[in-house]
C-alpha cells in the first residue's frame, strides 16, 4: 500500500494486491494481482495488472488481464486494454479501449502517453477524417436492394 501523504517517483512491482492512496510518478507500473487507485490517489504511470480499479487520477495507460473499472470519481486520461472495462456513471475517461479476449495482454506496459499529464478535461483533437462528397462509396454487397447511400460530411472553416 502507498499510503494518503506519500510521494514515489520510479517504478514498481508487486507479486501481491497494491493499493495506491498517494501520488506515484514513473514509467510503469506491474502487478501480478489487482490495483487499486484510491479516491485520493494519483497515478502518472502506466498500469499493467490482472484487475485495475481506479477511483483516483491515472495518466498513463492501462492494461488488464482480466478487468479494468473506473469508479464513478475515476478520472483516466489514456488507452485501456482489457477483455472487460467498466465505466460507471461519473467517471471520466479520455483514451481509447480495446477489448479484444482474442488478443491477451502482454507483459510488457503499454506504449507511453503521448499527450503530457495535466488535464483530463481538455477538448479532444480537431482532427477530423472524413471522405470526399465526390467519390463514390464501395459497395460490394449483391441485389438489387442492397445497396445503401452513405451520408457525406461537409466542413466548413471558418
Amino acid at each position: 500500500m502507498i499510503g494518503q501523504g506519500i510521494s514515489i517517483t520510479g517504478d514498481v512491482k508487486a507479486d501481491t494486491c497494491l493499493k495506491i492512496d498517494g501520488r506515484l510518478e514513473g514509467r510503469s507500473v506491474q502487478c501480478t494481482d489487482e490495483v487499486e487507485i484510491g479516491e485520493s490517489g494519483q497515478v502518472i504511470a502506466n498500469i499493467l495488472g490482472k484487475v485495475v480499479k481506479v477511483s483516483g487520477m491515472v495518466s498513463g495507460d492501462i492494461g488488464g488481464s482480466e478487468k479494468v473499472l473506473i469508479t464513478r470519481t475515476g478520472r483516466v486520461q489514456g488507452n485501456i486494454v482489457a477483455p472487460r472495462v467498466q465505466l460507471e456513471d461519473g467517471a471520466l475517461f479520455r483514451g481509447s479501449i480495446d477489448m479484444n479476449p482474442a488478443q491477451p495482454v502482454s507483459k510488457e506496459p503499454p506504449a507511453a502517453v503521448k499527450q503530457p499529464a495535466g488535464r483530463l478535461d481538455a477538448p479532444a483533437s480537431s482532427q477530423v477524417a472524413a471522405s470526399s462528397p465526390s467519390s463514390p462509396a464501395k459497395n460490394q454487397s449483391a441485389g438489387p436492394n442492397s445497396a445503401r447511400k452513405e451520408p457525406s460530411l461537409n466542413l466548413k472553416s471558418g
